[in-house]
């Protein structure tokens, strides 16, 4: 099983699930809001940021359709290409807000000359969108910087991947896989979880889920499934302008994810042995269990039976527990009625 290193973080079995916060194109072309995206992002606690690097002449025309038609100022998507993106000064300027607040920042690019951009920038690994799994010029130019990829297995046939896994296997590139799922936002008979564990055995890589369902709970199951990446789309609100509002979290609901992953992970450690996890309870055990007392005066050589004998908390004395060994035994002293029956009080069977 391979894992990917960027930075201080390794992702991977027996690591920490790497959380990906995707703005996109959310910010909808105000710089001011997509550095406001990445202080909220790092306050939910997500180990990554990222954004799309969209250059309109260099992966589009004003022929290209809208996926879905939103836009009131956009004539076609060149034009909102065009308006929502932003000069390799600002990129830097958020790539250099991501590192103060100490959060990775990521963004997925469409062309070369994007690939170039932000490899000057400074992104540590490459997230590659659906749609440009095919894209092998894209791919080799990525190989070519030597960093880590994600792919996003959306659109693509088994056949496909194989081809990509191979590629990657001749390059020495660390990669990762995530099921993927272009609905936006997706239902849930849509999400089939049960290719994390095909493509781990497969493809002997860190898998993951990228999820569009607007949803904390197809992450949460993945997660307990043991998922090394989570990537979910953010936005400030669901009712806010932009093409994949509805198939994003809130930034209150990406904190709650984030607890709700790192809750799953400690759960996931907890040690088979039930013995380990019990140390340390003789208190709690002593409080919730019950000892033997006397339920009316017991003389010396008297037998302990169900009559003179009841069971009550705390556990003071031989617990309960242990009744069959005492019942019809002799008491070895008097034991006056209230008082817990301690092991001296009774006879040593022969």
């Amino acid at each position: 099983m391979t894992t990917i290193t960027i930075e201080h973080i390794r992702i991977g079995p027996d690591a920490p699930c790497f959380i990906i916060a995707e703005v996109g194109l959310a910010h909808d072309g105000s710089l001011g809001a997509a550095h406001a995206y990445i202080d909220a992002a790092a306050r939910a606690g997500a180990d990554a940021v990222k954004f799309q690097t969209h250059i309109a002449a260099e992966e589009s025309t004003p022929a290209e359709p809208w996926r879905v038609p939103f836009s009131y100022q956009d004539k076609c998507r060149y034009d909102y290409w065009i308006r929502t993106g932003f000069t390799k000064d600002e990129w830097q300027g958020l790539k250099a807000h991501a590192d103060e607040a100490g959060i990775v920042f990521l963004s997925s690019p469409f062309s070369t000359a994007a690939v170039r951009l932000l490899d000057e920038v400074g992104v540590p690994l490459w997230k590659v969108a659906s749609g440009e799994v095919n894209s092998r010029y894209l791919l080799e130019a990525m190989a070519q910087t030597g960093k880590p990829i994600i792919l996003s297995s959306g659109m693509s046939y088994p056949a496909e991947l194989d081809d990509c896994a191979a590629f990657f296997r001749e390059n020495a590139i660390q990669w990762a896989l995530l099921e993927c799922t272009t609905a936006y936002p997706t239902a849930p008979e849509q999400i089939d979880l049960s290719r994390l564990s095909a493509y781990r055995e497969r493809y002997a890589c860190p898998v993951g889920l990228s999820d569009h369902s607007g949803k904390i709970f197809a992450a949460l199951a993945a997660a307990t499934l043991g998922a090394d990446i989570i990537e979910v789309h953010i936005c400030f609100s669901q009712e806010q302008f932009g093409p994949d509002s509805l198939a994003s979290l809130t930034m209150e609901e990406l904190k709650t994810l984030v607890e709700g992953v790192r809750f799953i992970e400690k759960m996931r450690d907890c040690p088979p042995d039930k013995a380990a996890r019990t140390d340390g309870m003789g208190e709690l055990r002593a409080m919730f269990g019950k000892g033997m007392m006397a339920r009316q005066d017991i003389k010396a050589g008297d037998l302990f039976t169900a009559e003179n004998v009841s069971f009550v908390k705390p556990l003071v004395g031989i617990s309960a527990a242990k009744w069959n060994e005492v019942c019809g035994r002799a008491a070895t002293q008097e034991i006056k009625v209230g008082a817990f029956i301690m092991p001296e009080m009774v006879e040593v069977k022969r």
